[in-house]
């Protein structure tokens, strides 16, 4: 028997507890509060949801989301485009853009290589990424990803095949202030712009 007195009240709670980091006590909650809404509130929030899967694209340069073809970073004229920072997803544009800290653009790669999940190197934005630096626009990629062994991976194969694709150009790392095995969107905003900032070059250990 089931501990809800509504088969869709317990169909709305599973749904909400299916998200990252919501349990069942929170989802219930949720589930109640949007009951207790208008019907109007409760179609705009819903509506929202459908137009973010059906509306929001990833750009064509860096793939991060946009509401348009090229997002509104890659499209400006006042960023530098002379500089691409690598991140792993879009909540790490998103941390590194409240830093203020940043003019230049991103590349986000949609993951880190980790052989032990079955993630290699076709499965993210990695091609995508040699075929920007292969037009010689780019003076510099700042390899922003988390200081893992997946990241520390991802980042000695992106260096590799920089280097045997003969681009001429400075590859950097964010500082190692970001505390080794941190998710850049866990690092506070002055730690993770005093990385950007004091950004050294990337070396092989």
């Amino acid at each position: 028997m089931s501990d809800y007195p509504s088969i869709v009240l317990e169909q709305a709670v599973n749904q909400m507890a299916s998200l990252p980091g919501v349990g069942r006590r929170t989802a219930l909650r949720l589930v109640l509060h949007l009951l207790r809404q208008s019907d109007t509130e409760v179609e705009a929030f819903s509506n929202a949801f459908t137009r973010l899967k059906k509306d929001v694209v990833y750009c064509r340069e860096c793939h991060n989301i946009s509401d348009t073809e090229i997002c509104p970073i890659c499209g400006s004229a006042r960023r530098d485009h002379a500089t691409i920072c690598v991140v792993e997803n879009v909540q790490d544009v998103m941390s590194i853009e409240n830093t203020g800290q940043y003019n230049g653009v991103y590349h986000v790669l949609g993951g880190v290589i980790s052989p032990m999940e079955g993630i290699g190197p076709k499965d993210i934005e990695i091609d995508s990424l040699i075929e920007r630096l292969t037009k010689g626009e780019v003076d510099e990629i700042i390899l922003a990803l988390p200081t893992t062994m997946e990241g520390d991976t991802t980042n000695f194969y992106i260096y590799r095949r920089i280097q045997n694709a003969g681009i001429d150009l400075r590859i950097s790392q964010i500082a190692r202030g970001v505390a080794v095995g941190n998710q850049l969107e866990y690092t506070d905003e002055i730690t993770l712009g005093r990385s950007i900032v004091n950004r050294t070059d990337f070396k092989l250990n």
